[in-house]
């Protein structure tokens, strides 16, 4: 994979990148997520699985890994494999997260996984709890799904101690969820200190059901932040996985584009994000060395405006969307 820079920083990643959501954790809600795990939770367990698609991602050329102080103990197992495998901080881009905190105590089924607060308090505790896991391989530091709604973006105190962190070296971004992406978006580019624009990069849902985003981003990426798509298989709804009979036509009209192209359902999604001008790094969410396989063949997709033409009519109504988004389960 070819490596280039993150927006305008001096951040090095390539275009496929691996997000640890799933394998940090027990519980997640993507589709067929226990399967991946093989039901098995124990943390020597997961910490192997960890290691091993971080090794394979390695071999693959991947060289951007995410992660969040609420994806369990994703930092714990990254850091680990770093150590073992000495990789200095130049080798590779890592980006983690603070503003949820992990309330799952390692159990797939939990009255709540993750509580959002946005709070400067919560900003220093969890930097302190990252910077001990991660010390200098932490690049870039984001706030976890921020929206108008959280107030993040109005907080005087934590954006002060975000342009504090930038100056130390850190790039600064945010990740974005909801129907309103392309607004929280918008705000958080007019955010800034003393003149200087404070965010340097995005993270955000673009996918072939949601991608009312897309001109947000776009907007984003000309203005020099550096734009990172995550979720571009809908949390397994743009895999052979989902089986749901609502679902059915929308797969059918896939499966036999896949087909035409000698692809995966999970590649042709992946290609699809590849394929925007704007994105500089597509996430792999995969906990399966299979799935990461598969998702890495989305590089040899080939992407054309008349096949963008054609898929876009499955797309969804971004309330909508979000509604379904919201009522899976964590497994």
């Amino acid at each position: 994979m070819q490596a280039r820079r993150l927006g305008t920083t001096t951040l090095i990643v390539t275009p496929l990148g691996l997000g640890l959501a799933a394998l940090g954790r027990p519980g997640y809600m993507t589709l067929g997520h226990a399967v991946d795990l093989e039901r098995d939770y124990a943390v020597a367990s997961m910490h192997e699985r960890a290691a091993a698609l971080l090794d394979a991602a390695w071999a693959a050329g991947i060289r951007y890994v995410d992660a969040a102080r609420s994806y369990g103990r994703a930092e714990e197992f990254l850091a680990a494999w770093l150590a073992a495998r000495g990789h200095a901080p130049a080798a590779l881009t890592i980006g983690s997260k603070w503003g949820y905190t992990y309330t799952a105590e390692w159990r797939v089924s939990a009255a709540r996984h993750e509580v959002k607060d946005h709070t400067l308090a919560t900003l220093e505790r969890q930097l302190a709890e990252s910077r001990a896991c991660l010390g200098a391989h932490l690049g870039l530091y984001q706030i976890h799904s921020a929206t108008l709604e959280s107030g993040v973006l109005d907080d005087a105190a934590v954006l002060a101690r975000l342009a504090a962190l930038r100056a130390e070296g850190v790039a600064i971004g945010l990740s974005l969820t909801g129907p309103r992406q392309a607004e929280t978006l918008q705000r958080a580019m007019d955010v800034r200190l003393d003149g200087v624009r404070l965010f340097d990069a995005v993270q955000a849902t673009w996918n072939l059901l949601e991608p009312s985003a897309g001109a947000a981003l776009a907007t984003a990426r000309t203005a020099g932040l550096g734009v990172i798509v995550k979720e571009a298989l809908a949390n397994g709804r743009l895999t052979a996985r989902n089986a749901d009979p609502a679902f059915a036509a929308t797969r059918a009209r896939l499966a036999s584009i896949a087909a035409r192209l000698a692809c995966s359902l999970d590649a042709l999604a992946l290609a699809a994000a590849l394929a925007q001008p704007w994105a500089d790094v597509v996430l792999s969410g995969a906990a399966a060395l299979p799935v990461l396989a598969s998702n890495l063949t989305a590089l040899q997709v080939p992407w054309s405006p008349q096949l963008a033409a054609e898929v876009a009519p499955l797309a969804e109504p971004a309330q909508r969307y979000w509604a379904t988004r919201s009522a899976m389960p964590w497994t």
